[in-house]
């Protein structure tokens, strides 16, 4: 074999490989969650099924713990494309349109199903529009597939079996305005309190009840000094895949369909994992000596529209928030 002939045969190598490196794209995926947790869980899943249905044509690495940076950090790579998916709460999208503050609401919403409809409403999709349109940056698919917490309880060292027994509980809240509203408009008596404080508050008695996602309660003890667990679904959450645009874009329509077929089926999984945990980790602290209620909340709900009304009234609440949350109530199934 002559020279040129080794240098042709090497060249054309080389320029397979080097098409071969370029029709594959790996994208960077950040977030908080340690690898072993339920949700580093799903975000796994999720990359492994994004390679799984693209082919292998999109590849995604997985930096969880903060690895590439806080919130602030990360979602300026976000936006300039370093990172191209985000997996955390839609709340941090606020700081493009601010409506998006409230796609939270404590119990403006009748259950799962009504918030979903919301979530995926006119009003809703026209928010995340905004968003986009600053940032270049807005959720993968249904942004209520991948669900947080899977759901939220009260913790309280004295039963609350109705809503009536919130009535003057001393419940323990974080520093912000509309949450500490919300709880003294129910009745409560409100007591803010650091996180990291809150099992020695309880045991002191400078508080009777705390609100968490029912998945932290065993990790952070609450059940030893506050045996009562009384599901309230204060509030849903979802955690947002977001996606820079002009990353998704770039996806032929292929890669781009495998991507989101990932996404949904990431969203069932996390849905199973999620309440599989909660499921697990009742039944072991009901085994230590708690008792687990669930709450009916239609009286939450129907106390907090007179909340609610009054805020939108008094300009405080985004445009059309109101409306949306009626017109997906009384949405069909």
């Amino acid at each position: 074999m002559t020279t040129m002939t080794r240098l042709t045969l090497a060249t054309a190598m080389a320029l397979a490989l080097g098409s071969a490196a370029q029709a594959e794209t790996t994208w960077r995926m950040a977030t908080k969650m340690p690898v072993d947790s339920p949700e580093g869980q799903v975000f796994e899943k999720f990359a492994d099924l994004t390679e799984e249905y693209t082919n292998g044509e999109l590849k995604i690495d997985v930096y969880p713990n903060e690895q590439l940076g806080k919130e602030d950090a990360v979602l300026e790579q976000l936006q300039a494309n370093i990172v191209q998916v985000y997996a955390e709460g839609f709340g941090y999208l606020k700081k493009w349109e601010p409506a998006l503050a409230w796609v939270a609401a404590a119990f403006a919403f009748d259950d799962f199903d009504h918030w979903q409809r919301f979530m995926t409403s006119d009003t809703v999709s026209g928010w995340f529009d905004t968003a986009a349109e600053q940032s270049g940056v807005r959720p993968l698919g249904d942004p209520t597939q991948v669900l947080r917490g899977p759901f939220r309880v009260m913790v309280s060292n004295v039963p609350v079996e109705t809503a009536a027994d919130i009535e003057g509980i001393k419940i323990r809240m974080h520093e912000n305005k509309v949450a500490i509203e919300t709880w003294d408009h129910l009745g409560a008596e409100v007591i803010t309190l650091p996180w990291t404080e809150v099992y020695q508050g309880i045991s002191k008695g400078i508080v009777e009840a705390v609100n968490s996602p029912v998945a932290l309660v065993e990790s952070m003890r609450f059940n030893e000094v506050a045996p009562y667990i009384t599901r309230h679904d204060e509030y849903w959450q979802s955690i947002g895949f977001m996606v820079n645009e002009e990353a998704l874009a770039a996806l032929d329509e292929d890669t781009r369909a495998g991507l989101l077929r990932a996404y949904e089926e990431t969203g069932a999984y996390s849905q199973e994992v999620m309440f599989g945990v909660a499921e697990e980790s009742i039944a072991r602290m009901e085994e230590a000596g708690a008792t687990y209620t669930v709450l009916d909340t239609a009286p939450l709900v129907e106390k907090m529209q007179g909340f609610y009304e009054a805020m939108a009234a008094s300009g405080e609440l985004p445009e059309g928030f109101i409306d949306a949350i009626e017109a997906s109530r009384t949405a069909s199934q």
